[in-house]
């Protein structure tokens, strides 16, 4: 609690069906402390100041009339690569993109349950990059220390839940970038499994490999706005069958075989694992020993996977490329990766999608053998901002790969992957593990973690420097 108003997507969903607090006040405070931090912070994009007020009168009457939804009047955000009706969906991208004219499904499904979305988050171009900078919006700081990013791509949303701006916020992840900014802010992400939450007016994201997901200070919020946001629309390509998240969180887990991996994919490039990412890794698999799991020294078997991820990519990057209102605005890395889309189209890509389903076979045989693979989330702490700025395409595909080797393959698989927090460097910067499962495993994994929270308890840790907007 934070005076009289709750904090946590959970909490306030509770205490708004019990008539404890107003939808009016708690979205009041949350741009009330957007309004704050936004001049150091930047999460946001976009801030619906009149439009949230609005939503929120109105879940105030429906609460009175006795209406109840999983989130009726709570405030969220999402990133600003889903569209929100009356809003651009600008993807990090400057010029003047044009006001979307429905909700994307996600969205939908988020306003179905009753949430009021109070703003889009910042995101590095086309979300490329393990930060969150760009000319178009400047420079997004993260919580717990502003001198360094919050990670990306989605840093906007990981920041304005770190520091309390909102209880949870929607991201997506094509690469890490759910999981990577959970880590660098000590936040939960889940990248659930590819089609978990419908990409529509997409029928999927960057051929296949960008899902949206959750990102909360806790596994039952992450869990919560999982759940809200959940669904298929009927032109998605991929649609799972439903799982309970919900009921996971509650479930004890059984005793586990988990697999503790420290080297990462092969790509063509050097690869490090800072002692402090390898120590908060080997920490928690000592801690998930102490629960009663076991956990193995092993490594999966990821074979050329390195070599389907970068055409699909590109893809993905040259479609939406094509949606520029002026391309003449885009960074020079951009239009590089686009023009490689082009290349790397056609028969290449073919391939690319064809050879998901033998590296699915060949991946997945350690699930035979383990229930969940346990890896570093990323092999660095934060970077610090405008590290990466003013660099080649080359140089900085280079960084941003030994950086961040851990995330990646499971978006070619398209199988949930989650990072918890891991601890903190001696200076304080957090660090997160990930915990990887197979198809339809989220329930497993967000069981394990709850385990884990309830035996780590990371929620009682704030930035510092936000601790008054927290």
């Amino acid at each position: 609690m934070t005076g009289d108003l709750p904090d946590g997507l959970a909490g306030q969903a509770r205490a708004l069906a019990a008539g404890e607090v107003s939808s009016s006040a708690l979205v009041e405070r949350a741009l009330e402390r957007i309004r704050r931090t936004q001049p150091v912070l930047n999460a946001f994009r976009r801030v619906r100041s009149a439009a949230a007020r609005e939503e929120a009168a109105a879940a105030d009457r429906r609460l009175a009339a006795g209406e109840r939804l999983p989130l009726l009047g709570v405030p969220v955000a999402v990133k600003d690569d889903v569209d929100v009706a009356g809003e651009p969906t600008a993807f990090g991208c400057a010029g003047a993109f044009p006001p979307k004219r429905a909700d994307s499904e996600a969205v939908r499904r988020l306003r179905a349950a009753g949430a009021v979305i109070v703003g889009k988050t910042n995101t590095p171009e086309l979300g490329q990059f393990p930060y969150t900078e760009g000319p178009a919006f400047g420079v997004t700081r993260n919580p717990w220390s502003p001198a360094h990013t919050p990670g990306g791509s989605s840093g906007g949303a990981a920041a304005a839940v770190a520091a309390g701006l909102v209880a949870a916020a929607l991201g997506s992840d094509g690469a890490g970038s759910i999981r990577i900014p959970a880590a660098w802010t000590h936040l939960v992400g889940i990248k659930p499994q590819r089609g978990r939450i419908s990409t529509w007016p997409e029928p999927e994201s960057f051929r296949g490999i960008t899902c949206h997901g959750p990102l909360a200070r806790t596994v039952a919020d992450a869990a919560l706005l999982l759940h809200a946001a959940s669904g298929s629309h009927e032109g998605d390509l991929h649609r799972p069958e439903p799982v309970d998240v919900l009921e996971a969180v509650r479930r004890e887990p059984r005793r586990l075989r988990i697999a503790l991996s420290l080297r990462p994919a092969f790509a063509l490039t050097r690869h490090r694992l800072d002692p402090a990412a390898r120590d908060a890794a080997v920490g928690i698999a000592e801690r998930l020993e102490a629960l009663g799991h076991e956990v193995v020294a092993e490594e999966p078997r990821y074979g050329p996977i390195g070599l389907t991820f970068v055409p699909r990519s590109m893809a993905g990057i040259r479609d939406w490329v094509d949606r520029v209102p002026d391309r003449r605005l885009l960074d020079a890395r951009t239009r590089v990766n686009a023009r490689g889309g082009l290349l790397l189209g056609g028969g290449v890509l073919r391939a690319a999608r064809a050879a998901e389903g033998p590296l699915r076979y060949r991946v997945g045989e350690i699930f035979d053998r383990f229930d969940v693979v346990l890896t570093p989330t990323t092999a660095v702490p934060p970077l610090r901002t405008g590290e990466l700025s003013g660099l080649s395409s080359r140089d900085t595909d280079a960084a941003m790969i030994a950086a961040c080797p851990y995330s990646w393959p499971w978006n070619v698989l398209g199988w949930p992957g989650m990072s918890v927090p891991a601890g903190f460097t001696e200076a304080g910067l957090p660090l997160g593990a990930q915990l990887l499962g197979p198809a339809a495993g989220e329930p497993l994994l967000i069981s394990l973690a709850a385990q884990l929270e309830a035996d780590r308890r990371w929620f009682d840790h704030h930035p510092p420097a936000f601790t008054t907007a927290a």
